[in-house]
């Protein structure tokens, strides 16, 4: 993992901490992508701005993690900032199949991609793409939202309300084997029915409270056990104190201390993909919600560093 260390962090061109931006996909465990799609919002747009905010906010994140015992990413990990990737404003469909075929090589190669969103919508092509290269996908959620409505209008089929009611119908998503968390959100599908019938585990903000942090990672384990898994995390899963740029704010959410706690235990699990959603800019003027998206992102590169490197000495 080469950080560009020639200029001071206010400097220079804003790649995913500091990281090469390059396409060149050889020797790449993981490749920092931005989304910058927010046409399935129903409420607030412009997450659209979201991956150049959280790069932005990345600039003083640096490879080593004092809290996961001073875990080394550079040492374990060869990553990229891959850029952006091609998307159609307005056109959901064509955006979709875009997204999906410019994400297939990456997962082909065994490359993680760290994709940085865009409004949730845009989870269902890149699960699309995941499931090509291993099949059904164990989902792990964070979110206030269960993003499991359906509309009963076929000319609305998408939305950032529904991706995972169509993932687990076209078979990219294995919900018997996923899990949901921190929900809490009115609108469709409050009470959770149509997750809890497709068969995911739905834990509610609530349901997430009355447990200590490494009782709801140990939930995470055993439900997806050593399946591949793709992690999504959308930001109104915090409080809007901790996030207030965002489309659809639910109070009564987590610290940005207890959403690193609960990234940090679930370490060791068999992280595939990863996105981070809902980054709205324009609503935070001080970007603290772009800060805590990218450090959220830190965290979830820093357990898959230390899988990595767990797997290197239980070899030596």
């Amino acid at each position: 993992m080469t950080i560009l260390k020639q200029q001071p962090p206010f400097a220079g061109i804003r790649t995913f901490m500091k990281l090469p931006h390059t396409n060149d996909l050889e020797n790449v465990d993981f490749a920092v992508i931005g989304v910058p799609f927010d046409t399935g919002a129903g409420y607030a747009v412009g997450t659209r701005f979201g991956p150049a905010a959280i790069r932005e906010m990345s600039q003083r994140l640096r490879p080593i993690n004092p809290a996961l015992n001073m875990i080394d990413l550079s040492k374990y990990m060869n990553g990229i900032d891959y850029g952006d990737l091609t998307v159609h404003p307005g056109y959901i469909e064509y955006s979709y199949e875009e997204i999906e075929a410019q994400l297939e090589p990456i997962f082909e190669k065994g490359i993680i991609p760290i994709l940085l969103g865009g409004d949730h919508s845009v989870s269902l092509p890149h699960i699309r793409a995941a499931a090509k290269k291993y099949g059904p996908v164990s989902l792990v959620h964070f979110d206030a939202h269960s993003d499991t409505w359906r509309s009963d209008d076929p000319k609305k089929k998408y939305s950032h309300a529904n991706m995972f009611s169509l993932g687990a119908d076209e078979g990219v998503i294995d919900p018997h084997t996923s899990i949901q968390m921190g929900m809490r959100g009115g609108g469709p599908n409050p009470d959770f029915e149509s997750s809890i019938a497709l068969g995911y585990e739905v834990l509610s903000t609530d349901d997430v409270k009355k447990l200590t942090v490494s009782e709801l990672c140990e939930k995470v384990k055993q439900r997806v056990k050593s399946r591949p898994v793709f992690l999504t995390f959308d930001v109104d899963f915090l409080d809007p104190v901790y996030a207030p740029g965002t489309g659809t704010p639910e109070v009564g959410g987590f610290t940005t201390y207890e959403a690193m706690q609960m990234i940090r235990g679930i370490c060791g699990i068999n992280i595939i993909g990863f996105d981070i959603v809902e980054t709205l800019p324009d609503r935070d003027p001080a970007k603290v919600t772009a800060l805590n998206a990218a450090t959220i992102t830190h965290q979830v590169l820093s357990i898959i560093a230390m899988k990595k490197r767990a797997e290197i000495e239980a070899v030596v």
